[in-house]
């Protein structure tokens, strides 16, 4: 009975919302980050596939995830936060941009230490840069139903 459960959720959970999960679990500031198992590994006897970028995320938050924290939580169907970096952890600092609707953008907040600094989407979701500007803020883009982790670049 279990393991029919278990094949059953899995289907209700899209990937999209996975990593869009992974990124508010994993690179912010509060909560105890965590993965399951069959994320990170799948589930074999079940052909479930090990989660596209988690071990990506799982990097970023060891050698970026660091610094002060911005939230952008105006709006249902966008959201976005940005961790600042610190002196400690050369090329700190991220900006995550999730969207559970269409295609949008948010402007953040960096840090004004990154004005001229280039930044891409280290999911590979949005192809363009972002270049923050002298007051330390940036217009990060997001495809619709996914999340985009902007870091130096």
């Amino acid at each position: 009975m279990i393991h029919n459960l278990g094949q059953s959720l899995e289907s209700f959970v899209e990937s999209w919302f996975k990593q869009a999960a992974y990124s508010i679990i994993l690179l912010r500031q509060e909560g105890y980050p965590c993965v399951f198992y069959g994320d990170f590994y799948g589930i074999p006897h079940n052909n479930i596939e090990p989660m596209k970028d988690l071990k990506t995320l799982i990097e970023l938050r060891k050698e970026k995830a660091y610094g002060g924290q911005h939230d952008y939580f105006d709006n249902k169907n966008i959201i976005g936060f940005t961790r600042e970096g610190d002196f400690e952890h050369l090329q700190s600092g991220l900006a995550v941009v999730i969207s559970n609707a269409g295609d949008g953008e948010k402007k953040m907040y960096i840090g004004k230490q990154y004005a001229g600094e280039k930044y891409i989407d280290s999911l590979g979701n949005c192809t363009e840069e972002v270049i923050i500007d002298n007051e330390g803020y940036g217009i990060f883009k997001v495809k619709g139903k996914s999340t985009s982790v902007w870091v130096e670049g």
